[in-house]
C-alpha cells in the first residue's frame, strides 16, 4: 500500500464522517468544533503527503532526464559498452511477436544492452521494422481480403518467394494490418498476442528509444539492419539514404552515436560509412555462401574469404566489427554437435573488430545437440551450457531471442565476476 494511498483514503473518509455527522444532526458544538478541526488537520495532512509524492515523483524523472541529457552529451564509445554484449534479436521474440513494441520493450525491460531492428520499405518510401519484407508469416494480411490480390512470387535476393511484401503496400495500408507469433509450431505461448501490435516504422522505434532514454537516465543502443539493400535499390527504394537522413534527425549520426549498423551486404555498410559516422558490423552468413551484392557485383569472394586475415582486414577499412553465425566460430558437426572452435575470434580482434554473432535461443531445435534436453525441439534445453560455451570462445555480444537468459549467464564473464 502506498502513503498516497493510504493518505486518500484518510480524506474519503474524514468527508464521509463529516457527512454522516450533519445527517445525524450533531448539536455539541465542541463536538463540532473538534470534528472539523480533524477533518481539516486530516486534509492538510493528505495534501502535504501528496505534494510530496508529487515532489518526490517530479524529483526523480528530472533526475532521470538530467542523466540521460548528461549521457548524451558525454557520447560514448561503443568499446565501454558490457562485455559480452546481449543484444535483443528482433526484442524478445522468445516471448513476444518479433519485431513489435511489444517485443522491444520487453527486452529493455529484461536487461538486454542493445536492442535489434530490421529495416525493409514501404511503397511509399518509409522504414519499417520486419525481418523480412514478405509479411504473410507475421501479419494478419491473409485475413484482409482487401489485400487478396497482392499475393505475389517474387525472386528476393536469387530465392523465389511467394507472399505479400512490404514494398507493394502504402505505410497507411501497412498500419491497417497487426503482427503476429512468426513461428507458431515451437512458440505456441507467444500466440497470446497475436494482433497486439502494428508493424512499427523506424522512426516510432527512435522516439520509443528516446522516450524510454529520458525515463531511465541513459540512452538506448540500438542494433539496425538494412535488408536486402541491393534488391530494394534496384526498385528505386534504397535503403540507406533514408536511414542516414532518419538517424541524423534524431542524433543517432554520430561515432559516439548509441546505435550499431549492420548488414549482410558489404557494399550497403560501405555507402553508409559514406553518410553516417555511427559504428558498423558487417554480417556473414555461413561459409562458402556469397553476399548477394557480390553476386550481383561478380566478386568471386565468399564468406570463407571473409574470414581470412585479408578479408577480415578489408573490412576493418569500413566496419568496426562482423556479426557472424555461431558456426563460423563452433562448428557443428553433422549430429549437430559442436566441433573444434575456429580462430575467427582471435583473428577478428588481431584486426580491431569486435563480435556479435547470431543466435542464440533457448529451444531444443535451436541448440548444439550435446545441451538438448528430451527430444521436443520447442522444450527449452540447456540454454545455460550453450551460452557459457558460446561465451568462453571470448566473443563481444551475442544476438539472443531471450535477453533474460542470455544476461544470466553474461554475468558470468563481466568485468569483476567470477568465472
Amino acid at each position: 500500500m502506498t502513503q498516497g494511498g493510504a493518505a486518500r483514503r484518510t480524506v474519503l473518509g474524514a468527508a464521509v464522517l463529516a457527512a454522516g455527522g450533519g445527517m445525524a444532526g450533531l448539536s455539541a458544538g465542541s463536538a463540532s468544533a473538534a470534528q472539523t478541526a480533524q477533518t481539516a488537520q486530516t486534509a492538510q495532512t493528505a495534501q502535504t503527503a501528496r505534494t510530496g509524492q508529487a515532489a518526490q515523483a517530479a524529483d526523480s524523472a528530472d533526475s532521470a532526464e538530467a542523466a540521460f541529457a548528461a549521457d548524451a552529451r558525454h557520447g560514448g564509445d561503443y568499446r565501454d559498452l558490457p562485455v559480452p554484449l546481449v543484444i535483443g534479436h528482433r526484442g524478445a521474440c522468445g516471448y513476444r511477436p518479433e519485431h513489435t513494441l511489444g517485443s522491444y520493450q520487453l527486452a529493455l525491460d529484461l536487461g538486454a544492452d542493445v536492442v535489434e531492428q530490421d529495416l525493409v520499405p514501404t511503397k511509399d518510401g518509409h522504414l519499417v521494422c520486419r525481418h523480412e519484407n514478405e509479411i504473410g508469416g507475421t501479419t494478419d494480411v491473409a485475413d484482409h481480403p482487401e489485400f487478396a490480390s497482392r499475393r505475389t512470387t517474387k525472386s528476393i535476393d536469387g530465392v523465389a518467394v511467394t507472399g505479400w511484401f512490404t514494398e507493394d503496400f502504402t505505410l497507411a495500408e501497412l498500419k491497417t494490418l497487426r503482427a503476429k507469433e512468426r513461428i507458431p509450431a515451437v512458440r505456441q505461448r507467444n500466440t497470446l498476442y497475436d494482433g497486439r501490435w502494428d508493424v512499427p516504422t523506424f522512426e516510432e522505434v527512435l522516439r520509443w528509444a528516446d522516450r524510454e532514454g529520458k525515463r531511465r537516465g541513459k540512452r538506448v543502443w540500438l542494433h539496425v539492419e538494412t535488408k536486402h539493400p541491393t534488391y530494394f535499390r534496384s526498385l528505386g527504394l534504397g535503403l540507406e539514404e533514408p536511414l542516414a537522413k532518419l538517424l541524423r534527425r534524431y542524433g543517432r549520426d554520430g561515432r559516439n552515436a548509441p546505435l550499431f549498423l549492420q548488414s549482410f551486404e558489404p557494399s550497403s555498410i560501405q555507402r553508409l560509412s559514406k553518410l553516417v559516422s555511427a559504428p558498423r558490423v558487417v554480417l556473414l552468413s555461413a561459409a562458402g555462401t556469397r553476399p548477394w551484392d557480390f553476386e550481383q557485383a561478380k566478386d568471386p569472394r565468399t564468406v570463407t574469404d571473409l574470414v581470412k586475415p585479408e578479408g577480415l582486414r578489408w573490412i576493418a577499412g569500413f566496419a568496426q566489427g562482423i556479426g557472424p553465425t555461431m558456426d563460423l566460430i563452433l562448428p557443428r558437426d553433422a549430429a549437430g554437435k559442436l566441433g573444434t572452435p575456429t580462430t575467427l575470434v582471435k583473428d577478428a580482434h588481431a584486426r580491431g573488430l569486435v563480435l556479435h554473432p547470431y543466435t542464440a535461443r533457448n529451444e531444443n531445435g535451436f541448440l548444439p545437440a550435446e545441451y538438448r534436453k528430451g527430444t521436443d525441439p520447442a522444450a527449452y534445453g540447456d540454454a545455460f551450457g550453450a551460452f557459457k560455451t558460446y561465451f568462453e570462445q571470448g566473443i563481444d555480444g551475442i544476438f539472443t531471442d531471450n535477453a533474460d537468459t542470455g544476461l544470466l549467464a553474461a554475468e558470468a564473464f563481466r568485468p569483476g565476476r567470477g568465472r
